[in-house]
């Protein structure tokens, strides 16, 4: 017989071979339980529970357990316990011998003996069994030891869980031991607990017990236990708003003073999940506790370096954005600070918080922070030998940029991120940029920059088996860089003073994926698709149409997605229409000869793709093939000019061709757009587009000889393409890729992030030489030591005027009188009409960005964002989300509805009584109006109009002398009327009819005079 020690150092000298020693201890122990030996029994269960520990079921001996459950020594008993709550489950079914063994060991005098069915009570539950033990578990709350006060509350939770009415019967003796204040403070911790967990569920029935809580807030001194009832307070102030006064004091007090982090957290995550920063009763202590709250964070990141403390407190900041964006606006170091840190958590809820506090002063620095975290992890990219065009498209620029002095990050930061985190910050820095329709950006040729730099920082998207007959949409793989190729497209589309800047650096993109991709390996970055179009629509920006068609023919046998093919067909036509169209250019033979060959390369790159298996790709390549095979027909036929005879070039390439292409600009369209275009009448999608068409569509799924031979179909589209070639830069040694160790970097955000940091050098150089030749008359300007010398007008006005050496001598001297200078210098109202204006620095350039078409309807022109603050920084206190599971694994639903007050209605009653209620409050409302209507019929017919004017009538007489009766206008005078409409007779003294006439005597409203109304009869 061996012990569990013997079974665990057993275990450690059979390494490499514990399956079959744990096998050899099984059967052991399979024997050694079947003993009548209770000790022999307790110590092979206790055997198994370690085993059942690490992974192998026990389930079988659930009846030895029960054995060792009742046996009289405690020793053993325990060790009978711990295996039910260890291997005993709801659906086992010796669960109901073990009943009357519960209820036993419950009435126990003995107190470690009554502790071991409480404790074990929970993890065994079910609903037949809190039945049972329903009694004695209650008898238990009066017991004088307090420990077993403590557990059993705890329990009875449990309890309460899979058996609602438990917590009917338990919760006025709780609710008494809890307004004991001479009670244990252990016990009153352990109802904290429960009232913490019930209470989020139905706050409403604990607010009677608000003073007792704040009471046990303020005098309580445990920590833990103030955790609790700061979480019980953040959900009980929505329904009692006049808690936020009593809650400051004791809330500022222990944010002040506490040492404990934990309780720190803890508190100012409970005023702000109570509401009580957004509370409007105190605004001014509102204001002192959500500055002293943006403090203690900031500390928590600065002083303490626990990353656990950073991500809590940068979890509160993105909670304090929505009601104090100021004063969170002010931490932006420390924030910026934890966009650099090594933990991935933490930089993601500093992106979160710096999304929302981007502006047009920070936004450089923030997206510069985030390109060179990008940066710093392409080199170990490079290593990991892609296949792809990204692989290799650093190589170049590592080369160049290895020997900047741009300071180097951390360490941390230089090592290899994740794929997601890498377009997550791609993801982010797009939506910074662009949000608000572009409202922060001042520089967009910088933001043009930036997303060519991205395009080449951009991680290779994964392989996938593409099937080359679905549509393109469906196709296409997930990839960043489309998102990059969008962006650059909507500038261009949306900022017109920047396309022709957007047109070049699409250019360059091609350009670089041509130069940085070996000629064997295929190019899929889906930021083609957009780069293509943009080229296409906008080819009169082009610097060279020429070149830029070159490397679109050169990029089309290389395209792997069909989508970038179909682009690419288009703006190789609209290219060609521009270059050939040219109805001005003289048509000599030299224009001939270029345009012929011009129109053979392009047939050339677009005959194979008749072929395609996609058939849009294939319907596009057939029709400019036809297209242009019928205009070299044309050309070759047209002689050109001569000496002697001018002719003008085919009507085929100045007129038929760009005609094609020449129409109205293409404008963003809003959303919401589409939805706003009616339907016309005669439509109707429900009918079929064939009548025929289920025939048609069964004679297309008839099956079709496969053809043995091999031709190009097949081997496009069956055999596998050969293995790519790792780049060239892979085959060279391993110690001429080796660079120097990265240098020790401590950031800080006090260091100015600069564009050689992120940028690559060409675009540096670039953007430098544009700055120098931009500023390079400006008076104000000061340039650095690399500035050209090339003369300028005031160069050779200086040099005209001195000569090539200034002599100070040589300057004459004037006498300024100023007086009369002042007066010279005011012009007339004629000198100011025609006087020039003063020479001032050029201006920046205004750019207008054009808002997105929508019809009318559609609300915001701009695409609207739909995440509410409610749903980015989570549900408020009053909808707090939180699983129903909760870690016992047991639904919590079903307390939901139970009312802890005796004799309260439920819910379904509840519910019955209110629609009632609305019924009768319907019937009393319609039964108003009827008597309302009612009485405005009698005050008609007493002479009253609806307005409760009181006016006089004429009455009719006889008309014996056979003359008619003249009718008369008399006017009334203003009448008294009541606010409620039948007491129509009120303010009338008298009435005196004499002569015919009805005379209406009436008092005369106090305030509001209405004017009278004639009555004609």
């Amino acid at each position: 017989m061996c012990s569990l020690y013997d079974l665990i150092r057993g275990l450690r000298n059979h390494k490499g071979n514990e399956r079959e020693y744990i096998q050899n201890c099984l059967k052991e122990c399979r024997s050694e339980i079947r003993s009548a030996d209770m000790d022999l029994k307790a110590i092979a269960l206790l055997k198994l529970i370690y085993l059942e520990m690490v992974g192998h079921d026990m389930s079988w001996a659930s009846f030895h357990v029960l054995e060792v459950m009742s046996s009289p020594k405690y020793h053993q008993k325990r060790v009978g316990y711990l295996g039910a709550a260890q291997s005993f489950r709801p659906d086992t079914e010796v669960l109901m011998l073990a009943t009357n063994l519960l209820k036993k060991d419950l009435a126990s005098t003995s107190i470690p003996i009554m502790s071991l069915p409480i404790t074990t009570l929970p993890h065994i539950i079910t609903p037949s069994l809190a039945l049972s033990v329903q009694s004695e578990m209650l008898s238990r709350l009066g017991h004088s030891h307090p420990n077993v006060r403590k557990k059993t509350i705890i329990t009875l939770y449990r309890l309460a869980l899979v058996y609602p009415e438990t917590l009917l019967a338990a919760w006025p003796r709780i609710k008494e031991r809890l307004m004991d204040k001479d009670e244990d403070p252990s016990v009153t911790a352990a109802i904290v607990n429960v009232i913490c967990e019930l209470g989020w569920r139905r706050p409403h029935d604990f607010l009677p017990l608000a003073p007792r809580l704040f009471e046990l807030l303020v005098d309580g001194g445990n920590n833990w236990m103030a955790i609790k009832l700061i979480k019980l307070f953040a959900t009980l102030t929505p329904l009692e708003p006049r808690l936020v006064r009593k809650l400051l004091p004791p809330l500022t007090e222990i944010i002040r003073t506490t040492p404990a982090m934990s309780l720190l957290y803890e508190c100012i995550n409970g005023i702000i999940q109570g509401g009580i920063l957004g509370s409007a009763d105190d605004i001014s202590g509102r204001e002192e506790i959500a500055s002293l709250c943006v403090d203690k964070l900031r500390s928590m990141i600065l002083v303490d370096g626990d990353p656990n403390l950073k991500y809590v407190a940068l979890l509160a900041f993105n909670k304090i954005v929505v009601t104090h964006p100021f004063l969170v606006s002010q931490q932006e170091d420390v924030i910026l600070e934890c966009i650099d840190s090594p933990d991935i958590t933490i930089r993601i809820k500093a992106l979160d918080l710096v999304q929302d506090m981007v502006s047009s002063e920070n936004l450089l620095s923030i997206v510069g922070r985030l390109m060179k975290q990008l940066r710093a992890c392409q080199p170990s990219k490079q290593t990991q030998g892609f296949a792809t065009q990204q692989s290799s498209t650093w190589t170049a620029d590592s080369d160049e940029g290895s020997n900047n002095d741009s300071p180097r990050v951390s360490t941390s930061t230089s090592e290899a991120l994740p794929e997601e985190y890498q377009i997550d910050i791609i993801g982010r820095i797009l939506k910074m940029c662009s949000q608000n329709n572009y409202n922060s950006i001042f520089d967009f040729d910088w933001y043009i920059d930036v997303l060519t730099q991205l395009v080449r920082l951009a991680p290779a998207p994964r392989a996938f088996e593409q099937d080359p007959y679905l549509p393109a949409s469906r196709s296409s793989a997930v990839d960043v860089t489309e998102t990059i190729g969008d962006e650059l497209r909507n500038i261009a589309v949306k900022v017109k003073a920047m396309r022709g800047s957007a047109v070049r650096a699409a250019d360059l993109i091609v350009q670089q994926l041509l130069l940085d991709t070996p000629n064997q390996n295929s190019i899929s970055s889906a930021a083609l698709k957009s780069i293509a179009w943009l080229l296409g629509e906008y080819a009169t920006s082009l610097a060279s149409p020429d070149t830029t068609l070159a490397s679109i023919l050169q990029l089309i046998p290389r395209a792997s997605s069909p989508i970038i093919l179909i682009t690419c067909l288009q703006a190789t036509a609209k290219i060609f229409a521009l270059i050939a169209g040219d109805q001005y250019q003289p048509w000599t033979a030299e224009r001939k000869s270029s345009i012929s060959l011009l129109m053979a390369r392009v047939i050339d790159a677009f005959e194979p793709l008749t072929q395609h298996p996609n058939l849009e790709v294939q319907e596009r390549s057939v029709e400019f093939v036809e297209l242009l095979k019928l205009t070299s027909e044309a050309v070759s036929g047209h002689p050109p000019s001569t000496d002697e005879t001018q002719q003008d070039p085919p009507l085929l390439l100045t007129q038929a061709i760009p005609s094609l292409f020449a129409g109205w600009d293409l404008n963003s369209v809003a959303v919401g757009a589409q939805s706003n275009v009616p339907i016309p009448d005669g439509l109707d999608l429900d009918n079929p587009i064939h009548p025929d068409l289920e025939r048609l569509l069964a004679e297309a799924d008839l099956p079709f000889l496969k053809n043995e031979e091999s031709d190009d179909f097949t081997s496009y589209y069956y055999k596998k393409p050969a293995a790519t070639s790792i780049s060239s830069e892979m085959s060279m040694p391993a110690i001429s890729r080796l660079g120097g160790a990265p240098e020790e970097f401590t950031s800080s955000y006090q260091q100015q992030v600069t564009e050689e940091s992120y940028l690559d050098a060409d675009i540096v150089a670039r953007r430098r030489a544009e700055r120098l030749d931009r500023n390079r008359d400006d008076p104000f300007y000061i340039g650095g030591s690399d500035v050209s010398k090339s003369s300028t007008p005031i160069h050779r006005i200086l040099q005209s005027t001195n000569g090539p050496e200034l002599d100070i001598d040589s300057i004459p001297i004037m006498q300024l009188d100023i007086d009369k200078l002042a007066a010279d210098t005011l012009p007339t109202s004629s000198a100011r009409h025609h006087a020039k204006p003063l020479a001032t620095p050029s201006a920046r350039r205004q750019i207008v960005v054009a808002q997105d078409e929508t019809l009318g309807g559609s609300g915001r022109s701009t695409p609207r964002t739909h995440d509410s603050d409610e749903s980015r920084h989570g549900r408020g206190a009053g909808g707090r989300s939180k699983n129903s599971s909760s870690i016992l694994k047991v639904s919590s639903s079903g307390i939901e509805s139970l009312s802890l007050e005796a004799g309260a209605p439920t819910e379904d009653a509840r519910a019955r009584d209110d629609e009632e209620m609305a019924k009768a409050m319907k019937e009393v409302e319609r039964l108003r109006l009827e008597m309302q209507r009612a009485n405005e019929r009698i005050q008609v017919a007493q002479g009253v109009d609806v307005e409760g004017t009181v006016v006089k009538k004429k009455v009719k007489k006889g008309t014996k002398k056979g003359v008619a009766g003249t009718k008369k206008k008399k006017k009334a005078a203003p009448a008294a009327v009541g606010e409620a409409g039948p007491a129509s007779g009120n303010g009338i003294e008298d009435a005196a009819i004499g002569g015919g006439d009805a005379v209406v005597v009436v008092k005369k409203k106090k305030k509001k005079v209405k004017p009278p109304v004639e009555i004609e009869e």
